[in-house]
């Protein structure tokens, strides 16, 4: 049905860039607005440019066809794709801008019920490693359909300013935080049913949530906030471009236990995790693992942290295609791929902890370790956001659409996408918990080692 006008144009800029495989990182799509990126390789210059009727119909075709093409499941989970193509063709060539055009395509691709098929504005899509963005330094969370301050960043305007963990977020500009957050879901929403298209809804809160601040680099926002008895403060803050690269941290706890919290499965990650299990965390009586804010990263990194817990040669699920073709089997292995060390096996008492943010590669990790009973889970029920994406598809116009090519079963034959994986003991942080700053999961997760170690 699709024909694509300037055909010739369109695939000779088609980039395919081969990268190692990833479960998708749901990292970017929970943080602040991103304002330039860093691709793999050279981008071509666009040929097109959304600004044009003739442009927009390009990049449309182009995204349409690359789904149907390459998609990994062939039926599109029932979506008749003729019909939604021939529906949002139209619109997507009247749209007044880009922005609109690009809020077009987002509601063409949200009837997969996909987080991880994503189609990014030229500029829009960032490294996850080093991400720019433009921040005010405060970052929020719903808890019981209330939107709470869980971190100021130290030395922010807004710390300045006497914001504080656990504030309540009344209004923005003058309209009344509720108004407009529910503004911003309505911006991309489309009327979907299916339980893939709720789970969606879910991640796009999340997202909204995260970007309820957003505006251009040095532009201001006045923020109301609700302190503790009653009262209220107006602040107005600056929008600022920052730059933060995820984070690894080891740290020891009371009674011998450690904590190691990453943001994401990366050779580089999974190098400093060995050499941490050979050094200082040698001695630890047990171990917790903290992969909240984890949003997936590279198999093979996933693969050599997995293999510190687990005996050589167990299956880490697999990866199939459209045509059912069992891609990629990722083992545990003796060694680790990227570190130099010899592999080393911790062998102490584990727990992870998860949540809502918790996707891809870190669902694979923890559903191992669960279901080998290997390590114990608490926290919240993760995403449920398990695919793989082996290339990025360069769009005429420079901007970007990642694909989830590959489809992923565990082990045991479970299908973490849309599920996602349950916790042991289900623990949610509660204002009160915020605003005194105490990590009830934590605390709860080194009860847990404390008690197993008595058993041993």
């Amino acid at each position: 049905m699709m024909r694509r006008s300037q055909e010739s144009e369109v695939k000779s800029q088609k980039v395919k860039y081969v990268a190692p495989l990833l479960f998708c990182l749901l990292t970017s799509l929970l943080n602040a607005s991103a304002l330039n990126s860093q691709a793999v390789g050279e981008l071509p210059e666009a040929s097109v440019s959304a600004a044009t009727r003739e442009g927009r119909l390009a990049i449309f075709d182009d995204v349409w066809e690359t789904i149907r093409e390459r998609y990994y499941d062939p039926n599109l989970h029932g979506v008749d794709w003729p019909r939604l193509g021939a529906r949002f063709r139209p619109l997507a060539a009247a749209a007044r801008d880009s922005r609109e055009f690009y809020r077009v395509m987002r509601r063409l691709v949200a009837h997969l019920g996909d987080v991880h098929t994503r189609v990014y504005a030229p500029g829009e899509r960032f490294t996850w490693l080093q991400p720019f963005f433009v921040s005010i330094g405060v970052s929020v969370r719903e808890i019981s359909d209330t939107l709470v301050v869980t971190n100021v960043e130290s030395g922010s305007e807004a710390q300045q300013a006497g914001v504080s963990v656990g504030d309540k977020v009344t209004s923005i500009d003058g309209e009344a935080a509720t108004v407009a957050l529910a503004r911003r879901l309505e911006e991309d929403a489309e009327p979907l049913n299916t339980e893939a298209a709720m789970r969606l809804r879910t991640i796009d809160r999340l997202r909204a949530v995260a970007k309820l601040f957003d505006g251009p680099a040095d532009s201001s926002v006045t923020i109301v906030f609700g302190k503790n008895a009653g009262r209220e403060a107006s602040v107005r803050l600056r929008r600022e471009q920052q730059s933060r690269r995820a984070e690894f941290s080891v740290r020891r706890g009371n009674r011998g236990y450690s904590i190691i919290k990453f943001d994401a499965f990366t050779p580089e990650f999974a190098t400093r995790f060995v050499r941490a299990l050979k050094n200082e965390l040698q001695s630890a009586r047990g171990l917790v693992i903290d992969l909240r804010d984890n949003g997936g990263g590279e198999m093979e990194a996933m693969v050599d942290v997995a293999s510190a817990f687990l005996p050589a040669g167990l299956s880490l699920g697999q990866f199939t295609d459209r045509e059912g073709h069992v891609r990629v089997a990722p083992q545990t292995r003796l060694a680790p791929l990227f570190a130099a060390d010899t592999g080393v096996r911790f062998r102490g008492p584990m727990v992870i902890l998860t949540g809502a943010k918790t996707a891809s590669a870190a669902e694979g990790f923890t559903a191992v370790l669960q279901t080998s009973r290997r390590a114990e889970v608490l926290g919240e029920h993760t995403c449920g956001c398990v695919l793989g994406v082996r290339r990025a598809h360069q769009l005429p116009d420079g901007g970007q659409l990642d694909i989830s090519e590959l489809n992923y079963h565990t082990a045991d034959g479970a299908r973490l996408e849309t599920f996602g994986i349950a916790p042991d003991e289900t623990l949610t942080p509660s204002l009160e918990d915020i605003r005194a700053r105490r990590d009830r999961t934590l605390e709860r997760a080194l009860e847990r080692l404390k008690a197993e170690s008595k058993k041993r």
